[in-house]
């Protein structure tokens, strides 16, 4: 292929991507805001399903490389109500389907199998340019430009190339997250890092949650869930990380103690992450030269578990077609037919899962949807 290819983002589904093409022999170069792969932590554990995630490992020729950071039992699965009562208790499976790996690790490993110089680190793309009979230009936050023949977004919720394709912008679910975190070893909080078994607990509640994944260093690390209005989000302040988890821990009153410890103890700054989404059946008409991967084109909330093994799917799928069709309309029509499908399913199941968790049958809800997968 003669064309240039210009892939923005350095997430899981850009470097899939980079990394399928670059095995056919076809070069790309990946444009990333980020000044270095190690400027953020890339947050905890993720389950790599059979049938999305492993296929793109597999396309990409890692997978004997992955193998090797699963990590074994870790996919253990407790969910307590509100006074720390057990009511769904799934064991480790040291032959599941669907491993963990850290993110971070699996990051790494796509970077580190990327030819040098393919990613542009510290190009934070500011405008984009879309010329019908001429690819695209992009312009970034420093100044400089550059022209690419097919454009792929792969940057995430904010995505500054997905405007090019459709208006959609997502939208808030009503849920937000704030990390928290137990540093390895804190003897304060034995009771309750015990009261998580062996991989990850969830105290939900209507409109409400605590959840909690104990790493194999022993660090505890998850997030507390709560439904509010975006006036809420607002309102918090979190300059004052004390007050702050303070605030927090007064939301759980009258939960077990064994359960708020996570929040009144975190380590973690308390990060707000509200879970914002596109709409579900998001499609768009076909623009010369230019798609998405991953949570640009299907942002989801994260509970069916899918956002980065369809990023990945996505990445090794559109590498594949650009490979084996020399005509790149063609190739790109046929990826977003597929694309369409299989992120209309995986979001439905996403936003019916996060009201299952959080809505007011919750905790049942939640022990009915395992007993269910």
């Amino acid at each position: 292929m003669q064309k240039t290819i210009a892939i923005v983002g350095a997430g899981l589904g850009g470097l899939t991507l980079a990394r399928v093409l670059q095995a056919h022999g076809v070069a790309a170069t990946i444009y990333e805001g980020e000044a270095s792969a190690t400027t953020r932590t890339q947050g905890g554990l993720l389950d790599i399903h059979e049938e999305t995630g492993q296929v793109a490992v597999r396309a990409a020729g890692l997978h004997d490389e992955f193998l090797t950071l699963v990590r074994p039992g870790e996919d253990a699965k407790r969910v307590v109500d509100r006074h720390g009562t057990i009511l769904y208790d799934l064991p480790a499976d040291p032959g599941s389907a669907r491993p963990e790996v850290d993110r971070g690790e699996l990051r790494r490993l796509f970077i580190d199998s990327l030819e040098p110089g393919t990613i542009r680190w510290g190009h934070k793309l500011a405008s984009i340019r879309h010329r019908v009979e001429d690819g695209c230009v992009l312009t970034f936050a420093d100044g400089s430009a550059t022209h690419a023949d097919i454009v792929i977004g792969a940057d995430g919720a904010w995505s500054k190339v997905r405007p090019l394709l459709t208006p959609a912008q997502p939208v808030y679910s009503g849920t937000c997250f704030i990390e928290i975190a137990l540093a390895s070893g804190r003897q304060d909080c034995r009771a309750s890092v015990a009261a998580i078994g062996g991989g990850t607990l969830m105290a939900v509640a209507p409109g409400q949650g605590i959840i909690a994944h104990r790493c194999a260093d022993g660090q505890v690390r998850g997030y507390v869930a709560l439904n509010k209005p975006e006036e809420w989000m607002r309102s918090i302040d979190f300059g004052d990380p004390s007050a702050g988890l303070r605030h927090l821990a007064a939301e759980f009153d009258g939960w077990s103690p064994l359960l708020t410890a996570f929040v009144t103890h975190s380590d973690a700054e308390p990060w707000l992450r509200p879970i914002y989404a596109l709409p579900v059946g998001l499609t768009w008409d076909r623009v010369p030269g230019v798609t998405l991967v991953g949570d640009a084109a299907h942002l989801m909330s994260p509970f069916a578990g899918e956002g980065a093994n369809l990023a990945m799917y996505d990445g090794a799928d559109l590498a594949t077609k650009l490979v084996e069709q020399p005509d790149v309309e063609v190739a790109l029509t046929a990826y977003e037919e597929q694309l369409f499908l299989r992120s209309n399913d995986s979001a439905d199941r996403s936003a019916q899962n996060l009201k299952d968790f959080f809505g007011q049958e919750a905790p049942q809800s939640v022990v009915t949807l395992f007993d269910r997968s």
